[in-house]
């Protein structure tokens, strides 16, 4: 994958097909900028989550991926978006054992755990925007 890390990647999300890829991609950014297996993995699984539920509750939205750069750490950005029904309770939605469908998925509780910052704007019949953000150490550069 070539990328300069300040590029972003919009993905659209409205089938099965788009979770797989938007999943795929944030796993390739997440191998790209260098970070651990087991945080690839649970990137992945926090965009799949994210991206059932526009297909479920909004039908479609877009994923936005990103690198984030700060002096000591870098951080990949999932920025989800959808013009569904919104998130009437939001606090209750993140709330563990919480569903509306009925599924067996970690929901937005496990997207936010598995995450190192997750915030949630919702308003009824406009639609919810999630920006979740893992964040890794920046690798020391050896003197010579």
């Amino acid at each position: 994958m070539k990328m300069t890390g300040s590029e972003e990647t919009l993905l659209p999300v409205s089938s099965d097909q788009d979770i797989i890829k938007a999943r795929q991609k944030g796993r390739d950014l997440a191998a790209w900028a260098d970070f651990a297996l087991v945080d690839q993995t649970l990137i992945a699984t926090a965009i799949s989550e994210i991206a059932r539920n526009i297909v479920t509750y909004a039908r479609r939205g877009t994923i936005v991926l990103r690198i984030e750069e700060e002096p000591d750490r870098l951080g990949l950005v999932v920025i989800a978006c959808d013009e569904g029904p919104g998130i009437r309770d939001v606090a209750q939605a993140l709330g563990d054992h919480y569903t509306t469908s009925h599924g067996l998925g970690m929901g937005l509780p496990g997207a936010r755990r598995v995450m190192d910052d997750f915030a949630i704007e919702s308003k009824l019949g406009e639609g919810t925007r999630i920006t979740m953000k893992k964040w890794r150490t920046k690798q020391a550069v050896p003197q010579s």
